[in-house]
Order: C-alpha cells, then structure tokens, then sequence
C-alpha cells in the first residue's frame, strides 16, 4: 500500500480542480514533475493510469493521488466513457512516501525547549493512501461539485476561503477512507484507554478500575497503549494530568494546592514532585516564568 505522510500544520491547501469525461480510446495525458500533487476522484468508468513503474486501475469511486516528482501516463485507453473530477493541491510543509502505516498515537514530547512554549503549534501526521476506493463517494462528489462551483468566484477572497474549507473536508473524506483499515482490535482498545483517562482525569484511577470500565485485562491494556501511545496507562493519565495543571498554572490564579486536586493530585508535595520530574521545573516556578514582573 502506497501512502503520502504529511506533516501538518501546514495543512494542505487548495490550487485548482475541474471535471474531465474522457471517450473509451482516451487516455491520461504524459506528465513528468508537475510540481503539484494531482487528485483524481472517477465518478464513472474507469481510468488506466500509471505512476512511474506503478499502474493503477481507477473505477468509480476510488481516487487516486499522483505525486508531484514522478512521471504520469496514461497506462491504457478508456474502455468505456469514463467522468473523474481532478483537483490539483499543494502543501509547504514536509511530507514523505512510505508503506506502513504509523501507530495512531504518538506520545508528546516533553523536552527541554517545549517547557516555556505550551501554547506552541504542535504538528501530527496526516496520512493519506495514493488510491483509495472512498467511504463516502456521494459526499465526496458533492463536495468537489461545489468546489467546481466556486471556481468562476475564486478571484474574491472570501471565496478563496471557501474554498479551502472545502478542499479541507475533502481531505478529511480520504482520511476516513485510509482510518477505516487502521482500526485494530488493539487501537481500538488504546483509544479507548485514552479517552476515558482524558474524561476521568480528576478522579483516583487504578488499573483494576480502567480494566473494569473497558472490560479488558489491564495487562492487555497497557499492551495496547505502549503499541499506540509508546506509554503505560499511569505514564499516559500522569502526562496529561500535568499537561492539564500547566494550563491552570497560567489562566488562573488558583493555589498550586487546588490546582494539584483540580488534575487529579491528592498530595500537593507528590504532585509538585511529578511536576519537577516531567518539566525540570516546579510548578511555581514555571508560572513565575509568564508573570508579571
């Protein structure tokens, strides 16, 4: 399986698209380092394309992304009268080819140049299959219809916007697509582990509870989480407990002894200790470090 890793922010935005029905006898036109990545999402038919040594047989609700380094041909004629939608996008970011599906949880790094910068853009994966038969093809269909629509507008810049949300909803449908494979018996229960620590992150949690709430072995849980969050369930609930107090620590003037029983703390020496032990720095330093002086 050929997937397109993007890393995001930047997301990815949003050149131009159109519709092409091509007669059985045409073929895809030969292109080679067009510089931009190429969508072709068929409504109808069949296209016969090919990307480097690497063909593709696209029918009616798949699509397929061409990459912006490679050379492109037409591997066949149309055997049928065949309608695809093209949209051609572009991302300033980096991105990379690879075969492997990553984890779908990747565990926050908590170095020494993220501690006075919690507010920081923090970038994540979007991972995108070169052909996909899509989820939902009427919605996709609909939504690069009405991209189409905006075209003759796109000079104004609140159409310009539009378009982009657009494109962006797009994007999410083929993310969707790829998810669906994604979805193990083991990230399912990864997921799972995370969310309910997330919503109950205030409260005493135990390994025994979380097992019970998810009706899963705790072994096999914290099996799970390491595989998807490369952490333990307690390593996980503990950075996010921290992560939740560094947000009280600097939009609210609370004690840092409510602030260790808002996250979840019952002792507030044990929690300044954690604290000092994840981010190099005590809790009351590290607001120190945003007051005003």
């Amino acid at each position: 399986m050929e997937l397109l890793q993007f890393t995001v922010p930047p997301m990815l935005h949003y050149i131009v698209s159109g519709y092409t029905v091509n007669a059985p006898g045409d073929r895809h036109v030969n292109r080679r380092n067009i510089e931009v990545f190429d969508l072709l999402f068929v409504t109808e038919g069949c296209l016969y394309i090919g990307e480097e040594e690497r063909k593709y047989e696209v029918p009616q609700g798949c699509a397929l992304i061409l990459r912006p380094d490679c050379y492109h041909y037409g591997a066949e004629a149309c055997r049928e009268r065949t309608g695809y939608f093209w949209l051609h996008f572009q991302t300033t970011g980096s991105w990379r080819t690879t075969d492997v599906l990553p984890p779908a949880g990747h565990p926050e790094k908590l170095d020494e140049a993220a501690l006075s910068q919690i507010f920081t853009t923090r970038t994540f994966p979007l991972i995108l299959s070169q052909f996909v038969k899509v989820l939902h093809p009427g919605k996709m269909e609909e939504t690069l219809r009405q991209l189409i629509q905006l075209g003759p507008s796109g000079h104004l810049d609140t159409v310009k916007f539009k378009q982009q949300v657009l494109f962006q909803e797009a994007v999410q449908l083929l993310s969707a697509s790829i998810e669906s494979r994604r979805s193990s018996p083991v990230t399912l229960c990864a997921e799972k582990a995370a969310e309910y620590l997330r919503c109950h992150y205030k409260e005493d949690i135990t390994a025994k509870e979380l097992g019970d709430r998810l009706s899963f072995h705790p072994v096999y849980i914290a099996r799970c989480m390491r595989q998807e969050y490369g952490c333990s369930p307690m390593e996980y609930l503990l950075r996010y407990r921290i992560e939740q107090s560094k947000l009280l620590l600097l939009q609210t003037d609370y004690s840092i002894e409510r602030i260790a029983e808002e996250v979840g703390f019952n002792q507030t020496p044990y929690f300044s200790s954690r604290f000092a032990e994840v981010e190099g720095i005590s809790p009351r330093r590290y607001r120190q470090r945003f007051s005003h002086r």
